[in-house]
This record gives C-alpha cells, sequence and structure tokens, in this order.
C-alpha cells in the first residue's frame, strides 16, 4: 500500500516520546558541526558545502536508480555557488535539472511546497518534455489519459513495473493536501 492509500492520507501522526530522543541526537550533531564551520576559513566552509551539496545530489539519484556523474554535478553546484576553479567539467542538462531541483529545496526547505513549485521542479527534471524516448507531461498533474501511470525500469522491450497507479475516474491528486 502507498503512503497516499493510508488511511487519514494526508494527515500525519507520530509518538512524540518515540522521536525526542533521535530528534534531540540529530540537533546536537548539527550545532556541533555548525561550531566546527564557523572555525574553518570562508573558502574551506564553501569546499565543505560543494562535497556535501555534491554527495547528497549524487546518492539521491542513486536511490532512484539515476547514476550521475559526479564531476559533472560538481562543476554544476561550483558554478552556481560561486566557487571559483571547481566547475572544471559541463553539465549536461540532465545533470542541470537536478541540481537546480536540489538546490531550490535546499535552500528554501521552509518554504511552502505548492503545485506551482512541484511543477517547476518537474520541468525542471524533464526540460524537453521527455523521459527518455517516452513523451510526459512536464510542469502538470499527471492524468489516465495514456494509461495509468507507472514506474519502470529496465532495457526496451525487458522492462520492469516497479508501481502501476490503480486507475480512478476523473480523480486528481489533491493539492494543498487538507
Amino acid at each position: 500500500m502507498d503512503i497516499w492509500e493510508q488511511p487519514g492520507w494526508p494527515s500525519f501522526h507520530w509518538n512524540d516520546a518515540a522521536l525526542i530522543g533521535p530528534l534531540a541526537e540529530a540537533r546536537l550533531n548539527q550545532g556541533r558541526w555548525l561550531g566546527r564551520m564557523q572555525s574553518l576559513g570562508f573558502d574551506l566552509q564553501r569546499e565543505s558545502q560543494l562535497q556535501a551539496l555534491t554527495d547528497d545530489v549524487v546518492k539521491s539519484s542513486e536511490i532512484e536508480g539515476d547514476i550521475l556523474d559526479r564531476a559533472s554535478v560538481r562543476s554544476s553546484l561550483a558554478r552556481r555557488l560561486g566557487v571559483a576553479g571547481a566547475a572544471a567539467k559541463p553539465a549536461d542538462r540532465r545533470t542541470e535539472g537536478v541540481v537546480e531541483m536540489m538546490l531550490d529545496a535546499t535552500a528554501n526547505f521552509d518554504a511552502s511546497l505548492t503545485a506551482e513549485r512541484l511543477f517547476a521542479w518537474q520541468a525542471a527534471l524533464f526540460p524537453t518534455g521527455y523521459s527518455g524516448l517516452a513523451r510526459i507531461r512536464a510542469g502538470a498533474w499527471r492524468d489516465d489519459a495514456r494509461g495509468p501511470m507507472r514506474v519502470v525500469s529496465g532495457a526496451l522491450g525487458r522492462e520492469r513495473i516497479h508501481y502501476q497507479r490503480r486507475r480512478r475516474r476523473g480523480s486528481r491528486p489533491r493539492w494543498p493536501p487538507s
């Protein structure tokens, strides 16, 4: 069952007592890390930020099965962060789109997650309106006009379907969640 099919979606409930300890530990480690960063010079801070963001973009993409070239990701990030001399390799459109989306998500983490923002991320990830050879609706809600939405991987003709949304008549995601 997908998260959006859970009873009570999108209203989440959690156990405060179970989360307070791990959250406090994470906050303590964050404070220690920030203290160490302040003791470094500006150039080392920028380099650390560049390294952390590069790792974040590459690893997040790997989770989705999308392997990005580390040097291209680093170059794209360096150019955007103004780190001189670090932008050594040009990045392709796909890498640029992932970097744009990740920078917006991390730099504007406290901004509302609106339909417009989601559509902008999708448009950055699929600037041509294609995912491989398949035409997609970028920057809009998906519909079932060409069949149900699927998450697929594998070689052409030997695709593996990881997920297929059940068809629902006239339905569209509720956004923002109420």
